[in-house]
């Protein structure tokens, strides 16, 4: 909390490693929030200073200076331009503070004014659309049969009149005078998780900290998680919820038909959203910053005032004091700006950050299919076709440049559009990757501004409209499953609820997941192919298009690389007071310095490191490097030599021995599954695995996300039934898989995991090009450290990255304990060595021989079972003397 204070205070971008279990959360927040507190206080002192006349110059004050031995003339006249000084800085405060009030008081009046005023201009420019409509349509001779061809629902499908930027002219002061109608922001603390689980976590401990009643805290989310409209919930996929919900929004302001025949059947109005009230959003607002609230207690006030959280909240963003996000929402900049934040001077804290590069660069990059590609192309002729008479000049010009840049992306891929693109077989199959403008030269389209008609997508919301075309003439969309739906939130809260032994017998709890986001309606292909137009906007030097050619032109792919995540990184640390980077495994650092912070332009002396160790006893973990098996093979899992059948049957040999000893659950993690699915066939072919199973129950993580609970929950009550009965079975194992399901976000505390297991050393695949490319571009653009090729180091760090999150799955808490063995002889090297958490590393015995290690097992076995009380019923009914002799 202290290192976290001073680097706040001086303005620093620090790197932060707490292992889980040790209150980093708690940590944060009372080292943030104090530092908070304190910065507040003095800017009250200051203006109070101001406002009674004391002057910095005045004799006792700190900053005042001696004038003895200075002449009578002198020493009057500083006095008098010191009162002058007093009174013109009591003015220019008067004068800010009465510009402060003045501006609250313009936004609260005038919001609604400026809602009105665009309600009306609204109206007019759609009258005027549809008299010019009306006007073309007579002087082409098609009369009434071509507005009678359009029915009122059909209406809304049509782009309205395009306006680039050179072209837009303002007609009220209104536009320019947004910025002014803003709330002016307070300084403040933007606190960032990986998950909503986790943000919700982090505000109970907000909430049970002493800051928990007179702090303005904000969550924000994304509108799947805060929607309370059932009618726009029930779409599933986020980019459908977001298009409906603006959609809504625009039929808000827009003027509803009235000019319906009374002997005609009575027309569907277009639907608004009952929740979106500026009046009730408001009163949202003020709740939300009276009390302390998480997003499923801010989605509850939501139902109950009939206010949207979505918005409700973010009206709450300027005067909050403390913003609880999603860093995905923190650190992509169009998100950013549409959701009203703003870092000037201020402090943002990104937690769970071991994996930023890679999100970073995940967020900023983006991928299409040739059948997206194919697909989107016949959709938006379609549309053209059908409109073509609706629609003004630029919209068509736009329309027209995608749909030759469609036709150029498929033709790189070695295809037609006009034909199937299942049915067209690549001549040239592989991959090539390419820089933005050798691909933009080659694809034939470095004569189209993208930048233009990424803004022309965005503003004229042409993906929305063409889902609508083809949700209303091409059938319903295929239904396909939404994989940002199905990540493992739940699992926590059940694995939560296993530790506090709030589970009952039988079928233990866990949230309900809703049957329809099983079955998905995909959205238009074209809102896929914006976010890949939006990536080759980035410089030539930051990324590669990769030309992924299969079979066929449907199961070939573009993608765009992002190669240079500081890129977009940078801004936030330059416009940001201070940036904390943390994490409970941070470790190894030099990718956050180097490949981050060095090449944002982060000045060296800017960042600081802090790492503490963990709070459980040195007796309560015994990491061991296991060199040698028990018949004395050496370990070492290379790409070479781990398929060899006795490095399989040695890695059976010892999990045998060590299932004999270690009570509760062992987690064993394999570099793949490819791997792990070998090494059990093998062991089924050779009878290990039915020896195995005399002491422990066997489990494998499953590849299917949706199999992964029920895996847990059966692991987790054979694990309870084992330490209840008795008898010779002992607990279970879990083959598991790094960079799996459960190699990361999954509490494997107390009795789920008493022993965590590494098999080799997860290298990630040399051979993937996107690997290649990275790795050639860091040799280019960083130094050698330490002699060693940036490359060379960028393979070892993503190494030892999994390794450390998945070992970190056992301690917990700080009355936890386990062991964790590491099974290869490389890990002792010291370059690998030094990677390790230092909490895990100045505790870690290096074990040539497996003898020693076993004896070493046992021997802490025994001291535990003798001094955890929580222990003693698991490890009575163990005989030790009737441990099998090592195999």
């Amino acid at each position: 909390m202290e290192a976290l204070y001073g680097a706040l205070e001086a303005g620093r971008v620090g790197i932060f490693e707490s292992p889980t279990g040790t209150g980093k959360s708690l940590s944060l927040i009372c080292g943030a929030l104090s530092w908070l507190r304190d910065w507040e206080e003095k800017k009250r002192q200051e203006e109070a200073r101001l406002l009674e006349g004391l002057s910095p110059a005045e004799p006792g004050h700190p900053g005042s200076t001696d004038t003895a031995g200075e002449p009578d003339w002198v020493t009057a006249f500083v006095q008098r331009k010191e009162e002058r000084d007093k009174v013109d800085r009591l003015k220019e405060e008067q004068i800010r503070r009465k510009k402060r009030e003045d501006r609250l008081e313009k936004i609260r009046n005038n919001v609604q004014l400026k809602y009105a005023a665009k309600r009306k201009r609204s109206e007019e420019e759609e009258m005027k659309r549809l008299l010019q409509l009306s006007k073309e349509a007579l002087s082409q001779g098609a009369g009434a049969d071509v507005l009678d061809q359009l029915d009122h629902n059909e209406e809304e499908l049509i782009l309205a009149e395009y306006e680039s930027d050179e072209e837009k002219k303002v007609v009220s002061g209104l536009e320019e005078d947004d910025d002014d109608l803003e709330e002016e922001h307070v300084t403040k603390i933007y606190y960032c998780s990986r998950t909503h689980s986790q943000l919700s976590q982090f505000v109970r401990e907000v909430q049970k900290s002493p800051f928990g009643k007179d702090t303005r805290l904000v969550s924000l989310g994304s509108r799947q998680n805060l929607c309370v409209n059932e009618e726009v919930r029930r779409l599933g996929a986020l980019q459908l919820i977001n298009d409906r919900c603006m959609e809504m929004q625009k039929n808000k302001h827009e003027k509803k038909s009235d000019e319906e025949n009374e002997g005609k059947k009575r027309r569907v109005s277009r639907a608004v959203c009952p929740f979106y009230s500026y009046e009730q959003m408001q009163f949202l607002r003020d709740e939300v910053l009276v009390e302390v609230k998480d997003i499923e207690q801010l989605v509850s006030l939501g139902r109950e005032t009939k206010a949207c959280p979505y918005y409700g909240s973010r009206y709450a963003i300027p005067a909050a004091q403390l913003v609880v996000l999603p860093y995905q929402m923190l650190l992509h900049e169009p998100t950013r700006s549409a959701a009203g934040i703003k870092l000037k001077d201020q402090v943002v804290i990104i937690d769970e950050a071991h994996n930023l590069i890679d999100t970073i660069t995940c967020i900023h990059s983006a991928e299409v299919s040739g059948s997206q590609l194919c697909c989107a192309h016949s959709q938006l002729s379609q549309y053209m076709e059908r409109y073509r008479k609706r629609l003004k000049a630029k919209n068509l010009m736009y329309i027209k440049q995608i749909l030759y840049l469609l036709e150029r992306f498929v033709a790189m891929l070695g295809g037609n559009v006009n034909q199937n693109p299942g049915c067209q077989t690549v001549s040239q199959t592989g991959t090539v990757l390419k820089s933005v403008n050798d691909f933009l030269f080659q694809s034939q389209i470095d004569n189209i501004n993208l930048f233009k008609v990424q803004r022309y997508c965005e503003k004229s919301l042409i993906s929305r409209k063409l889902f609508g075309f083809v949700e209303r003439y091409g059938g319903p969309a295929t239904a396909v499953k939404n994989k940002e739906n199905q990540k493992m939130a739940g699992l926590q809260n059940f694995l939560l609820t296993l530790q506090q032994g709030s589970d009952k017998e039988g079928t233990p709890q866990s949230p309900p997941v809703e049957a329809e986001n099983d079955q998905l309606r995909a959205a238009s292909p074209l809102m896929q192919i914006e976010g890949f137009l939006s990536a080759l906007t980035n410089a030539n030097q930051d990324g590669r298009v990769i030309l992924n050619r299969q079979g066929t032109v449907g199961q070939s792919s573009l993608k765009f690389l992002l190669l240079n995540p500081a890129v977009h990184f940078a801004k936030v640390v330059e416009e940001c007071r201070a940036v904390i980077i943390a994490g409970g495994t941070m470790q190894p650092v030099a990718d956050f310095r180097e490949q981050l912070l060095s090449c944002a332009g982060v000045d060296p002396a800017r960042v600081l490191e802090f790492s503490c160790g963990h709070v459980i006893p040195p007796e309560n973990i015994l990491p061991i490097i296991l060199c040698n098996g028990p018949s004395n093979q050496q370990l070492e899992f290379t790409y070479q030599t781990r398929d060899l059948p006795q490095m399989m049957d040695e890695t059976g040999r010892i999990l045998c021995n060590l299932c004999n000893v270690i009570p509760g659950g062992v987690v064993c993690f394999f570099p793949s599954y490819e791997y792990e699915k070998q090494v059990y066939a093998h062991w089924e072919k050779t009878g290990l695995l039915t020896r195995l199973a005399t002491k422990k129950k066997i489990f494998q993580e499953p590849k299917k996300a949706n199999q992964v609970e029920q895996v847990l929950v059966e692991y987790a009550k054979c694990i309870k039934r084992c330490s209840q009965a008795g008898g010779q079975m002992t607990g279970a194992l879990l083959l598991s898989v790094v960079g799996g399901k459960m190699s990361e976000g999954i509490n494997f505390s107390d009795d789920l995991g008493r022993c965590v297991i590494m098999v080799g050393m997860p290298y990630p695949n040399i051979k993937s090009p996107e690997l290649q490319e990275k790795m050639a571009w860091l040799d280019k653009t960083m130094p050698r450290a330490a002699g060693q090729a940036p490359s060379r180091t960028l393979i070892e760090n993503l190494c030892m990255k999994a390794v450390n999150q998945s070992i970190g799955r056992a301690i917990r808490h700080q009355k936890d304990f386990a062991s964790i063995l590491l099974l290869d002889h490389r890990y002792a090297r010291p370059a690998i060595f030094n990677k390790l958490p230092q909490w895990i590393r100045e505790r870690t015995q290096v074990k040539p021989a497996f003898g020693s290690a076993f004896a070493e097992l046992r021997k802490v076995r025994t001291s535990i079972s003798c001094t955890a009380p929580q222990t003693a019923s698991h490890c009575a009914h163990l005989d030790l003397s009737q441990v099998f002799p090592l195999e």
